[in-house]
């Protein structure tokens, strides 16, 4: 990393502990009914009756969302998400921020909102499983996928302030509308349109298997985005200084394209029922399908929730502690 563009260990801390307790968050939307805070041992009645939602994308969501509102704190950044399964990380970010508390004044940064936001996901009366009309920002659901760049270049059009970053997965990538939006880049770029920041979540699977555009060498990965007209950087891995300096790299260059790669499912469980997991397609939606019913699962879940130590990162009566 070049020094003098690198970002404090303080700073590096801070991103490490907003995206720990966005992790923590999404788990807890995905599988619990109560006992949010793990004040006592997990029981199956803790558990909600029926789960549904996605893993495998959300800590990449994370990662990415808190490294952009870092680094575009002081200026106009609008979040277009493609993967819009992955809507519990985007939904833990927004009640994070205060965002959701703007249009929905339950979700507090108090146990109460706590429940209310992880309760209500993907549950009777309460949140969807992906981006809606619900979502404050949302423009995509994201659910069709392939739509999100497009989305993003037309969010663009007019808005020369606006810089408008829109995170594909890898499995999206593989849709003919996803790749006929790349052509967007020649058509509408200009001094009187946003500049639009693609980020490519290379996390190597998708629902049912790997993706294609993952199992290139790096090199075609690259000269395929430089095919397009764009300037491929590439963040390997995590770290908030390896994006924080792809990001500042990106301001720069013509028409920047971030390829992130990441874990699939990273900081959820690495195997289940002697199946690999973590960095898989397994981790796509529910790893623990059987924590209501199935007491080595429903451990495995509380082990997971506690890696995070949520205890250091919110304290009741102060809220979060980033």
């Amino acid at each position: 990393m070049n020094p003098g563009v690198g970002i404090s260990y303080k700073t590096s801390e801070q991103l490490r502990r907003r995206v720990r307790a966005t992790d923590y968050l999404v788990v807890a939307e995905l599988f619990l009914l109560k006992n949010f805070l793990l004040e006592h041992p997990l029981s199956p009645e803790d558990i909600k009756p029926r789960l549904l939602g996605h893993w495998g994308t959300c800590h990449g969501i994370n990662v990415a969302y808190a490294n952009l509102k870092h680094f575009y704190k002081n200026r106009e950044l609008q979040f277009v998400l493609g993967p819009g399964h992955g809507f519990p990380a985007l939904q833990a970010n927004l009640f994070l921020d205060g965002d959701l508390e703007k249009v929905d004044h339950n979700a507090t940064h108090t146990l109460k909102g706590i429940e209310y936001l992880c309760k209500n996901f993907s549950f009777p009366g309460g949140f969807p499983s992906h981006s809606s009309p619900l979502t404050p920002g949302v423009i995509t659901e994201g659910g069709e996928l392939g739509y999100a760049l497009g989305a993003a270049y037309g969010a663009a059009l007019g808005h020369p302030e606006k810089t408008i970053a829109v995170m594909i997965g890898d499995g999206e990538f593989e849709t003919g509308t996803a790749l006929a939006s790349l052509n967007l880049n020649k058509l509408i770029a200009g001094e009187t349109n946003g500049r639009i920041l693609p980020i490519l979540a290379l996390n190597g699977y998708k629902i049912c298997g790997p993706t294609v555009f993952a199992r290139k060498s790096e090199r075609e990965q690259l000269e395929t985005i430089r095919g397009f007209g764009f300037t491929p950087i590439i963040v390997d891995g995590d770290e908030p200084e390896k994006f924080q300096f792809a990001l500042y790299t990106a301001e720069s260059v013509k028409s920047p394209f971030i390829l992130m790669k990441t874990e699939k499912g990273k900081t959820g469980p690495e195997e289940v029922d002697g199946h690999k997991v973590a960095g898989n397609y397994l981790a796509h939606q529910i790893p623990l399908p059987l924590a209501k019913t199935n007491t080595e699962q429903l451990a495995q879940l509380e082990e997971w929730l506690k890696s995070y130590h949520f205890e250091e990162l919110y304290v009741e009566g102060k809220g979060f502690c980033l």
